[in-house]
């Protein structure tokens, strides 16, 4: 699995955005980074040893300056070695929050038998639990992708739901067509998945993005 930086550089290289962030190695970092980032700030754990980071305390919200920031890393050193004893701590990110939007999941994987395909739906915490998701084989065209999202329980949100602006659905369907492109082009992507990517009249932004990758050959035994 790729660790988060390393995910969300795969998929801004496909001109998928994402918020701006810096990597950092511990508390004394911060203060100097965080110069080049614009408040309020979230900070996330990089390991690869964890994949859900909120059930570990890995996430923090809102942070306003790089003195609360220096802070949490504290903090969230010290949750961690509570909550995720064995897990192997690479840094952290801090990373601009984004303008609040609708939540959405793209992903993708590579069913043995299918080829490639590409998913899309309602996103956030809870995607585990609604299942809001459409599925189409890559690769897909914007058409394609439109049904996809008119397929999905949430798709009133997306084009103005009780008075509310419509979102940028434009650059929400290059998005889903970038994902689609990733998959066809890195044959070594098992899987992946952004979530969220959080859309709105401004734009869509992967705000978290997951990439595993497939076991060599020779590591698999053949």
């Amino acid at each position: 699995m790729l660790l988060e930086p390393e995910a969300k550089a795969l998929v801004a290289a496909w001109d998928i955005p994402v918020p701006k962030y810096v990597l950092i190695k511990g508390p004394e970092d911060v203060r100097v980074k965080a110069k080049d980032l614009s408040p309020p700030f979230v900070l996330k754990v990089v390991s690869p040893d964890i994949i859900h980071k909120r059930d570990v305390g890995g996430v923090i919200l809102s942070l306003q300056d790089s003195e609360e920031a220096s802070t949490a890393v504290h903090e969230m050193t010290r949750n961690l070695k509570r909550s995720a004893p064995e897990a192997h701590i690479a840094g952290f990110l801090l990373v601009e929050m984004i303008p609040p939007g609708i939540e959405l999941i793209v992903g993708g994987l590579r069913d043995p038998q299918f080829g490639p395909a590409v998913m899309f739906g309602t996103g956030g915490i809870a995607v585990e639990l609604v299942k809001d998701v459409s599925f189409r084989l890559a690769p897909v065209s914007r058409e394609e992708v439109f049904a996809m999202m008119q397929e999905v329980k949430s798709y009133p949100l997306l084009t103005g739901f009780r008075g509310s602006k419509p979102m940028d659905v434009e650059q929400l369907a290059s998005a889903v067509m970038a994902l689609s492109d990733i998959l066809l082009t890195l044959e070594e992507i098992r899987e992946i998945e952004i979530n969220p990517l959080i859309v709105s009249e401004a734009g869509a932004v992967a705000v978290d993005a997951r990439v595993v990758l497939s076991l060599p050959r020779t590591a698999q035994g053949t």
